[in-house]
């Protein structure tokens, strides 16, 4: 069935780019592509989330490789999911009648498909509606060349060891030019049209049978509903919630359970500037607030398989953690490579690769005990092997914590981040909560208890201004940091302290970015947007501290801020609203579920 209340959408492109909060993401639990509101899919990366995209539109409108599929006509569009998946549907109205067409990488019945399944389905709704389509994949950034031939009636696009095959019902006869195929037909009232997309990294190729592919996508709206399901969330905004569990689950690595920061690269904070950074990859703070998130959705399964991705990526580092690794859990070597690409309107550089895995970042000792402390808290166990690795990680960190580092911004300038001193005795004191249940040797406590007294010490006397009546980003520094408000997750400090209060005033005060929006850190405001997650950092801490009106107030105003489909990039414009970085972004979505269930849990 089509969902109800389609909301109008129109894209208007700039220099041929679509904006940012134009797309709406699909994807199988191992690839995820970009749907513009006017049917181009301009980004999809396979086989794996965090490898080289066979679209890029997104990065070059020119050279980057799209997949079109517009009626001929001038057309309004509207789109929404299919209720409670990662099905979607796009209605293109136009003076001659109106089509529905279905996106959705395919699932199947007993997990994932031996193989991706892009499924493009086109249904005539009223009327007769002329379209047209036009595939132009590229491989390897654009550096291989891109040849296509038949095979068994389909075009193939062949670049290096990759094949991409085309298969076309009642789509118009393919045509072939040089580095496209494409096509026109038209769509009567009750008519279908299929167009599907298989691929092959060094493996055979599938060609699929029309009916079975029909059949898959039926099943697959079902099975992300069945995915839901097996939930238990039933709070307040549960559709923002419900929709940001869904982009947790597009943004899961499924073979490994590790979770992108977010789907693309280099889509910049703002736009023109140069703060533009490869996110497709898993960092162990995005684990944590993970494992949070999907424990307060009743998600058991999914909160396994995230905490036994991070505990096996963080092995081949042991004891020293990387703030990321790649998603089938190896280890990053932080070096950046710069694509020859136009870049996001403009926006340069265009990077693949992340310098951050070469940082010291004290919050992943944090962050990974506290997931460990809350895996434990659902009912879970540690084993004997990860019990031993845990304790050693504590014993690094009580080596490192004095030492200046990235934090959890990731910046060149090295201080003594008062977010990072948070994530350390966060580490301790999760660790000595371990102790007391049985499930880390107690041999350790007492030298875990004087470094997490010693941290305690240094925040209270360095970090805290008596005269601002709050934490600060830094020692030696005036400005103020919106992860301070993270503090309330630590336990501390009484969330209904005068110095949390004190914090979130000051926070709010002096990061503002209008309404319901907070700036990183202070002095951003002319170079990135507002950092969605903080927004709903100021939420989880104002319903901690008791205010919960309040929180309840900047939610809702935070929940109308997502673009058509529910979904959010990293940052907004605080002026327009528009959708900056990369997209979509699992920190923010995490961030939302996490406030969600703070005003429930305190309420």
């Amino acid at each position: 069935m089509p969902p109800a209340g389609l909301g109008r959408a129109l894209v208007l492109r700039t220099g041929g780019y679509a904006g940012i909060g134009d797309y709406a993401a699909v994807g199988d639990g191992r690839a995820c592509a970009l749907v513009a509101c006017d049917g181009s899919i301009d980004w999809f990366a396979l086989p794996r989330l965090d490898t080289a995209p066979v679209f890029f539109a997104l990065l070059d409108s020119e050279e980057g490789g799209r997949f079109e599929l517009v009626p001929e006509e001038a057309f309004e569009a509207s789109r929404a999911y299919l209720p409670r998946t990662n099905v979607l549907t796009t209605t293109f109205r136009t003076a001659a009648g109106s089509v529905r067409v279905t996106d959705a990488l395919a699932l199947h019945e007993f997990g994932l498909l031996p193989w991706v399944e892009l499924v493009r389905r086109v249904e005539g709704l009223a009327g007769n509606v002329p379209m047209r389509w036009r595939l132009r994949p590229r491989f390897g950034w654009g550096e291989l060349e891109t040849r296509f031939e038949q095979r068994r009636g389909a075009w193939v696009a062949l670049g290096g060891e990759f094949e991409l095959a085309l298969h076309c019902w009642d789509a118009g006869e393919p045509v072939h030019r040089s580095g496209e195929v494409s096509g026109r037909f038209t769509v009567r009232s009750g008519t279908r049209a299929l167009l599907v997309l298989t691929s092959a990294h060094e493996e055979p190729l599938v060609f699929p049978v029309r009916e079975d592919v029909e059949r898959r996508l039926e099943t697959t709206a079902d099975l992300w509903r069945r995915w839901l399901d097996s939930g238990s969330y039933a709070g307040e905004w549960r559709e923002a919630v419900e929709r940001s569990a869904l982009v947790l689950k597009l943004l899961t690595y499924a073979p490994t359970g590790g979770i992108a920061a977010a789907a693309t690269t280099s889509l910049p904070e703002r736009i023109g500037g140069d703060r533009n950074y490869d996110y497709r990859y898993g960092w162990v703070r995005d684990g944590a607030f993970a494992v949070d998130a999907l424990i307060n959705l009743g998600l058991r399964a999914q909160v396994h398989a995230s905490f036994a991705w991070l505990l096996h990526a963080t092995a081949e580092t042991h004891p020293k953690l990387k703030p990321c690794y790649r998603l089938d859990g190896r280890p990053m070597t932080g070096r950046q490579r710069t694509l020859e690409l136009a870049g996001f309107r403009g926006s340069r550089p265009v990077l693949t690769g992340n310098a951050a895995a070469k940082q010291l970042q004290l919050g992943a000792y944090g962050d990974l005990l506290e997931t460990a402390e809350l895996y434990v808290r659902e009912g879970n166990a540690l084993d004997d092997a990860t019990a031993k690795r845990v304790c050693e990680l504590v014993d690094h960190l009580a080596k490192l914590w004095r030492k200046r580092d990235a934090g959890i911004w990731e910046l060149d300038d090295r201080q003594h981040y008062t977010s990072s001193k948070l994530a350390a005795w966060t580490c301790f004191e999760r660790a000595l909560r371990l102790v007391e249940g049985g499930q880390l040797p107690a041999e350790h406590a007492e030298a875990w208890r004087r470094e997490a007294e010693q941290v305690r010490a240094f925040i209270l006397e360095e970090c805290w201004s008596p005269e601002r009546r709050s934490l600060l980003m830094h020692p030696g520094t005036e400005k103020l940091d919106a992860a301070t408000l993270r503090v309330v997750r630590t336990s501390l400090l009484d969330p209904k302290s005068a110095e949390i209060g004190g914090t979130i005033e000051a926070v709010r005060t002096e990061l503002a970015g209008g309404g319901p929006l907070l700036y990183r850190y202070s002095g951003q405001q002319e170079v990135e947007g507002a950092f969605v997650a903080c927004s709903f950092w100021l939420v989880e801490a104002l319903a901690r501290a008791g205010q919960l009106d309040e929180a309840r107030q900047t939610m809702n105003a935070m929940v109308d801020l997502t673009n058509d489909v529910g979904l959010y990039a990293e940052e907004l414009d605080p002026h327009t609203h528009e959708q900056l970085g990369n997209f979509p972004q699992a920190l923010s979505h995490l961030a939302l579920v996490n406030a969600a269930a703070a005003i429930q849990e305190d309420s």
